[in-house]
């Protein structure tokens, strides 16, 4: 009886050690390691245009697949406006019937928020994360025309806008990601939205 104790305690014992080594010897796991970020490569003629900053006051186009207030830029920081008529109600009129301050294709990625103002053609590119990169909006269009890159190095917590002359016929992707303007490089997360139409009816 005592042979049988003995064993099982024995047994048990280096069972514990097993796990404590198993323990102490596995690295941390990969939510507790420092992710670094993953660069993207891009086309070697890929044209980089800088972000204007926008006007003080100066509403920020709505997603028009997103119900919310609309945001005014203010150096002071983002004013909210509430959307007349309900939410849900100018969402759905948008959609319908894109106002002039509609932003479609609202896309979003670590860092950088992107959409699509079809009045002026207008690529706005949100920073949304203070980290030394800038928000990138990439833009394709599906009629051949070269990629540009709408790129906000105004900091965190601001708006740029590109404003480009697309093909109203056309349609437009877009691309967000993080660009290091040190060293011209671009990196992920990054996120594609689907194709918006440049007039804006779909």
């Amino acid at each position: 009886m005592r042979e049988n104790w003995r064993s099982k305690l024995s047994v048990l014992a280096g069972a514990s050690a097993l796990a404590f080594s198993a323990v102490t010897a596995t690295p941390a796991l990969a939510d507790d390691a420092p992710v670094s970020p993953q660069e993207v490569q891009m086309p070697a003629d890929v044209k980089i245009v800088a972000g204007g900053a926008t006007d003080p006051g100066a509403p920020v186009p709505f997603p028009a697949d997103q119900a919310g207030p609309v945001e005014s830029v203010d150096p002071a920081g983002p004013v909210e406006t509430p959307v007349p008529g309900g939410q849900a109600e100018a969402v759905g009129a948008a959609k319908a019937s894109p106002s002039s301050s509609t932003c479609l294709g609202s896309t979003a990625a670590y860092g950088s928020t992107g959409c699509f103002q079809h009045n002026g053609d207008i690529v706005w590119a949100g920073d949304t994360k203070k980290d030394g990169m800038s928000a990138a909006v990439g833009v394709y269009t599906d009629y051949g025309r070269a990629e540009e890159v709408c790129v906000n190095k105004l900091g965190v917590d601001t708006w740029a806008t590109c404003n480009k002359d697309y093909r109203e016929d056309g349609d437009v992707r877009l691309r967000v990601l993080r660009y290091d303007g040190d060293t011209g490089k671009f990196y992920q997360p990054e996120t594609w939205s689907g194709w918006i139409p440049v007039d804006g009816k779909y």
